[in-house]
């Protein structure tokens, strides 16, 4: 299984609340790391873990074909779901795991090229494997502009398979961890005051207090005390930290500052 990061169980303690705009361009620069250093602090799953949840979808019209790639991922412990057709995939029940897709290019009805689009219009994320035995540059480098993790031409080499079906397992368990940490992030953001999601959007472009104060039309201290709130809520240890925070946000941290601008 893929492990989870829960940023901070507990609230943090309380941090210096300066608002000064070289300390901001600072803070810029350091979450830029720290956002590295979290990240590779929660994508530590081993391999053994991983392939105890892990489940390899195959879609090929080749009997052949799909049992020796069940025996393949099976050997290195690996689940494994056989499909024939792109239709037999969409229509069964996959389990919430972390996975991935070994799709073959010729297939009777759709071509794994197109089907690969219609998963991306569907919004179903899943790394995909393509392997053909016809294959050309062009139909690769479609393939790989699309997202796919890897493009292999029959006959292949065991362990390239395996090597590309791993990596495939964990960009989803990296998708699946950035899900879970942004699902944090909203909850917390939905915790905050209308004014506190003004003041962290300033914040967060390295407004200094007094600039922030006189946009709002409040007092520096009262901006103090609600930047204050926000650190606390959002569980941010540092600045650094909270500019990543916003930046993870997005969109609801960007309507804030747009409604503030308005109000």
């Amino acid at each position: 299984m893929c492990h989870q990061s829960s940023y901070w169980a507990g609230t943090p303690p309380d941090v210096g609340l300066r608002g000064g705009a070289n300390w901001f361009h600072d803070a810029r620069k350091k979450s830029a790391v720290n956002n590295q250093q979290t990240r590779l602090s929660v994508t530590s799953a081993g391999a053994t873990e991983i392939a105890q949840s892990a489940v390899v979808f195959v879609i090929d019209n080749d009997p052949s074909m799909r049992a020796a790639l069940e025996d393949l991922a099976g050997s290195v412990g690996l689940g494994v779901r056989l499909f024939a057709s792109p239709l037999e995939f969409l229509q069964a029940k996959r389990p919430d795991a972390p996975g991935c897709l070994v799709l073959d290019v010729r297939l009777p009805g759709m071509s794994g090229l197109t089907f690969q689009q219609e998963l991306a219009r569907m919004g179903v994320e899943v790394p995909i494997i393509f392997i053909t035995g016809h294959g050309d540059i062009r139909m690769s480098v479609r393939a790989m502009k699309a997202g796919a993790v890897d493009f292999l031409i029959k006959p292949f080499q065991d362990q390239d398979l395996l090597d590309a079906i791993h990596a495939a397992i964990e960009r989803d368990c990296e998708r699946r961890r950035n899900a879970l940490f942004i699902g944090e992030l909203r909850e917390r953001y939905a915790t905050l005051t209308a004014r506190e999601r003004q003041i962290m959007a300033r914040v967060a472009i390295g407004g200094p207090n007094k600039q922030i104060a006189a946009e709002l039309s409040l007092s520096e201290m009262t901006v103090k005390v609600h930047r204050g709130q926000v650190m606390r809520k959002m569980h941010a240890r540092s600045l650094p930290e909270l500019v990543r925070m916003a930046d993870q946000l997005g969109e609801p941290a960007e309507a804030s500052y747009a409604t503030a601008q308005t109000s």
